[in-house]
Order: structure tokens, then C-alpha cells, then sequence
């Protein structure tokens, strides 16, 4: 018998990472996680990766996915569709840095970089668009992910962030306490919102199952989600709101952490590639010991 039970009230991908997420009503999993999520990468001129953490009006560019081609819309820009790697264009290969891993990249190209220098306009920096490449393999942390390699595409370190609606309701219980307004879910980047715990009960689970007609989809959550500052980024007006990592600080240090500010579990795929998760599926877990 499972140890908890529940269900999925939301999923998010964030096709470019550190830009506007898209709510689903579904998404097929696949062993780096949800398809298109962390798919795409904005890098500056030396590859390094750019995320809210240096430019917080990133959180304005919206993508729209298409069956060939991904469209970036921003303030005061006009939209740009450009073509994408499942399309039959040639991209050439750059190589780009994400954290402490280097790995090859499909560039998209002129239009998609001019766009990005024309709306992001940073001194000294010219930007591009790029694809993580299919061919590339680049894993989650062995500590965290034990024997059996995961892999990842452009996330920080894990194919899924896993959050309960109890936890996001007690961080706004408290933000009520302290006459400020409560947020939403998003704010902190999940993929799949569920129901059926109590509040930060998720930190406690070994893995997640959701029985599908076609066979189940589990993965474990392995590491607690450290935050760093893009919580505090408001989507709307891309100014930071240092109150939120202040109260998380308050009660979500981990120790066994270094102390750092966890909210949310970070999982691998064990199974399931192909298949299909959707809004209101059930879902059973099984508790670390």
C-alpha cells in the first residue's frame, strides 16, 4: 500500500529557462523531465548561461511553442517565430555553460540573437538563442541521483520540481500574518503542483507514482530545492521582492542543507518516458524511511 495519496492541480514548463512559464492542463514526460521544459537557453557572447539572477526583465519574454518553431514575445517588441531543431533548418553547435557543466548547444540563429540584444540591451553583452542538442547528455549530481544516471536538460540540476499546495498555502498564511499579499505557485517554478499533503510533507518522499492506461510514470524526489533570489523577481513588474526569501528564511533552513532556504523537492524520472501527465491525475507515494 502507498504511504500518501493525492493529486496533480497544476503543471508548468518554462521552455527558456529563467523566462515566463506556461500553465498546462498536461505534458508528456520524457527522462529529462517535462517535454520543452528548460528546452532553451539565452547565453551571452562567452556561453555563459543568463537567468533573472542578472537580468530580471527576462521574466517578460513569453514563448509560445509550435510544431517547428518557437515565437518570443516581449514588451515593446514585435514578435519573433524562429524555426527549431525538430524542423529540417541546419543550426551550427556552440558551446555553452550551465553551472558547473559544459555542454554543446544548436545555435538559432541571427534574428533570434538580434532580438534578444534589441529587447535585453545590457552593456558589453550580445545575446543568443540556443537548443539543448539531442545528441548532448549532461546528468544530475551522482550524489543526489545515486546509481542509475538522470538525466537533465537545461534545469539547474534535476528533471522535475515537485511542490504541495499545502506548502505554498502555509507560506501565504504567513504572509497574511504579516499584512503582505499572498502569491502564487509559479512564483516559484514548479513543474507539478499537488494535492493530498500537508504542508512540506513532499520533503519526506521517496517516490512518486501516477498509474497511467498505458503504464505508470514514477520518479523520487531526491534533493530539497535550495532558492536563490528569482523567487523574489515579481513576474509583473520584474522588480524583486526581498520579503519572500526573508520570510522563507524564517522556517526553511535546512540544516543538513548548509542552512540553505529549501522549498520544494527536486526529482529524477525513473519511468514513464512517453507518456502523459495531466491536471487531476491521481498520484501515490511511498515515504523515506
Amino acid at each position: 500500500m502507498p504511504d500518501l495519496s493525492g493529486s496533480i492541480t497544476a503543471l508548468y514548463i518554462y521552455p527558456i529557462k529563467s523566462c515566463a512559464g506556461l500553465s498546462v492542463s498536461s505534458a508528456e514526460i520524457r527522462s529529462h523531465g517535462l517535454l520543452y521544459d528548460r528546452q532553451w537557453l539565452i547565453v551571452d557572447q562567452t556561453g555563459h548561461f543568463q537567468t533573472q539572477r542578472q537580468i530580471p526583465h527576462l521574466v517578460w519574454i513569453t514563448p509560445s511553442i509550435g510544431a517547428q518553431t518557437l515565437t518570443l514575445s516581449a514588451p515593446a517588441q514585435p514578435d519573433i517565430t524562429i524555426p527549431t531543431a525538430s524542423s529540417d533548418q541546419h543550426f551550427t553547435t556552440r558551446e555553452v555553460q550551465i553551472w558547473q557543466d559544459r555542454v554543446p548547444a544548436l545555435d538559432l540563429g541571427p534574428h533570434a540573437s538580434q532580438w534578444l540584444n534589441d529587447y535585453l540591451q545590457v552593456p558589453g553583452k550580445t545575446f543568443h538563442l540556443v537548443q539543448f542538442d539531442p545528441r548532448a547528455t549532461r546528468l544530475s549530481d551522482r550524489q543526489w541521483s545515486g546509481d542509475q544516471p538522470a538525466a537533465v536538460q537545461f534545469a539547474d540540476g534535476f528533471a522535475i520540481n515537485v511542490i504541495s499546495e499545502a506548502s505554498i498555502a502555509l507560506f501565504n498564511q504567513k504572509r497574511l500574518e504579516h499584512d503582505m499579499d499572498p502569491i502564487e505557485a509559479d512564483r516559484f517554478r514548479p513543474n507539478v503542483v499537488v494535492a493530498g499533503l500537508d504542508a512540506h510533507d513532499e520533503d519526506h518522499i521517496k517516490t512518486m507514482v501516477i498509474p497511467t492506461v498505458s503504464g505508470p510514470i514514477e520518479w523520487a524526489l531526491v534533493k530539497p530545492c535550495p532558492r536563490c533570489q528569482i523567487p523574489d523577481i515579481d513576474p509583473q513588474t520584474s522588480i524583486s521582492d526581498p520579503t519572500i526569501s526573508a520570510l522563507l528564511s524564517s522556517y526553511r533552513q535546512m540544516p543538513h542543507m548548509d542552512h540553505a532556504i529549501c522549498f520544494g523537492m527536486n526529482g529524477i524520472v525513473h519511468t514513464g518516458a512517453g507518456k502523459h501527465l495531466h491536471v487531476g491525475q491521481h498520484w501515490q507515494a511511498t515515504l523515506n524511511l
